[in-house]
């Protein structure tokens, strides 16, 4: 018996299924294909878009701005740990002794030593017989005067008000001598000054300048 002319050839099932099969997966590749630009910290997006890493890409620059914003932040931290520690610290003032030596009586001259102006806030004047402490406190509102040598005489740099070389005003709005501080000897023969004692001459009223403990006799 011939055999027909033509046989119609049909796709092997295996073949049928391969091609089903491809065809799904470029489906699949295209519909997973990330358009548009890839949200930072997503990785899925990054690989879809062909990236390496998520995120900025590693440089000098970038570099500098973590840096920068670490700092930032620690500081800002550290000036609240400050604050916050501070707020249980005490707040006193810390001001010099009012009780202090200034050594002996031989170790002054005639005249006004100002080595302690900066320290304790005083002269210490000698006459030809007395030792003195003047509180170098202007009587007209605080302020503290200068020791003019050249002068001899104070002038306080706030008003203008002048002292002579003893602290007893004579210009300026100042309306009395300043103050003299107590002072003693100790038993080692050193002077002490007392700067919460103070001997005044108020205006109109008796000076209390030769009251005992306001001077020391040489």
């Amino acid at each position: 018996m011939a055999a027909p002319e033509s046989e119609t050839v049909k796709p092997k099932p295996e073949a049928t299924k391969s091609t089903a099969a491809d065809g799904g997966n470029a489906n699949k590749a295209d519909a997973t294909k990330y358009v548009g630009t890839p949200a930072v910290g997503t990785s899925k997006a990054a690989a879809a878009g062909g990236l390496g890493t998520v995120g900025p890409e590693p440089s000098a620059a970038n570099e500098r701005r973590r840096r920068l914003v670490w700092c930032s932040v620690t500081a800002f931290l550290g000036a609240w740990v400050i604050a916050f520690l501070r707020f249980f610290l005490s707040r006193t003032l810390f001001e010099p002794p009012t009780i202090f030596k200034i050594g002996y009586p031989s170790d002054y001259a005639l005249g006004v030593d100002s080595k302690f102006q900066q320290r304790y806030r005083i002269w210490v004047d000698r006459t030809p017989d007395r030792i003195f402490v003047i509180y170098a406190r202007c009587t007209h509102l605080g302020c503290t005067p200068d020791w003019k040598a050249s002068e001899n005489k104070f002038k306080c740099p706030c008003h203008g008000s002048g002292y002579d070389s003893e602290g007893i005003n004579f210009e300026g709005p100042a309306p009395r001598p300043m103050d003299r501080a107590n002072v003693q000897l100790a038993p080692d023969g050193q002077i002490i000054v007392d700067t919460s004692r103070l001997f005044s001459w108020p205006k109109g009223q008796p000076s209390r300048f030769n009251d005992p403990g306001s001077y020391l006799p040489v």
